[in-house]
């Protein structure tokens, strides 16, 4: 199954893919995509739908992130081997752990907008895991029960203000719209394996990173385990999940980063796909 939310940023309504691939309108049924909902009960109820009977979205129809602003935007840093061996820095002992912030949320075709003077914007593709069932101290062997389902995730970052401006991540990961998220959370049920996902990002047509989850160093049921020792997880909270090889903050001889103009296309095989146009600067 997969669901999405649509219309106007802050105003957007729930709906559910149909079996045809059409886009359907769920807001006569629930109001929004909540903690409700996304229980394994909420989810098995959606399921039981004829959703061929829903009204059909209109073409056009901006397509906002698929679950409310998370209480909680964590991400996991330097997650695949050769991403940190590009980055010039050594396999983590440990998984690191730094939150984006709540503001940078955001549609998955909306513009990405460089922030005033940054020269260091860069791309990465992720897969996003959508919490159900919140927790703390998850056993790992239960972890997938909790997770409600997966999305595309930009980890956008300022390379600058991420790693020369103070020594924090998180300066460089929360600006405004710096976390295009979705269009779609396709439930559990529909990923038997989410390490064995390709994914890849385009810029301008030019294809920067390819990837697979199964090259991640902690996996996603690692992942859920590890956070909820030190964050409570709540129902649509968000783990992004680290990044293949391709940034442009890796590239030889020289960095390659974002400018206003250009295109960024990326998408996770069974997932969907996200295009941004970049603005600002």
């Amino acid at each position: 199954m997969k669901l999405f939310r649509h219309g106007a940023s802050g105003a957007e309504r729930p709906g559910i893919v149909d079996a045809s691939g059409a886009l359907r309108d769920l807001s006569g049924v629930i109001a929004e995509i909540d903690a409700t909902v996304l229980s394994d009960a909420g989810l098995a109820r959606l399921a039981a739908l004829d959703a061929a009977t829903l009204p059909l979205v209109p073409a056009g129809t901006r397509i906002g992130a698929p679950v409310p602003r998370p209480v909680n935007f964590i991400c996991i840093g330097l997650n695949y081997a050769d991403h940190a061996a590009e980055s010039g820095l050594k396999v983590p002992e440990e998984p690191i752990i730094f939150l984006k912030a709540g503001s940078a949320y955001s549609g998955p075709n909306d513009d990405i907008v460089i922030p005033p003077g940054s020269k260091e914007t860069d791309w990465e593709v992720e897969l996003g895991v959508i919490i159900g069932t919140g927790g703390s101290h998850i056993a790992e062997d239960a972890a997938l029960d909790h997770v409600a389902g997966y999305c595309v995730v930009n980890d956008v970052s300022e390379r600058e203000y991420q790693i020369r401006r103070g020594g924090t991540w998180d300066k460089g990961k929360g600006c405004p719209s710096f976390g295009p998220t979705g269009p779609f959370l396709v439930t559990r049920d529909e990923v038997p394996d989410p390490q064995a996902l390709d994914l890849w990002c385009e810029v301008d047509g030019k294809r920067m990173q390819n990837g697979n989850t199964r090259t991640m160093i902690f996996g996603v049921k690692t992942l859920v385990s590890y956070v909820s020792r030190f964050i409570r997880l709540e129902p649509g909270d968000i783990i992004a999940t680290g990044t293949p090889p391709g940034v442009g903050m890796g590239i030889k001889p020289e960095p390659v980063f974002l400018r206003p103009g250009q295109t960024v296309r990326l998408g996770i095989a069974g997932l969907g796909e996200q295009t941004q146009k970049t603005t600002g600067g």
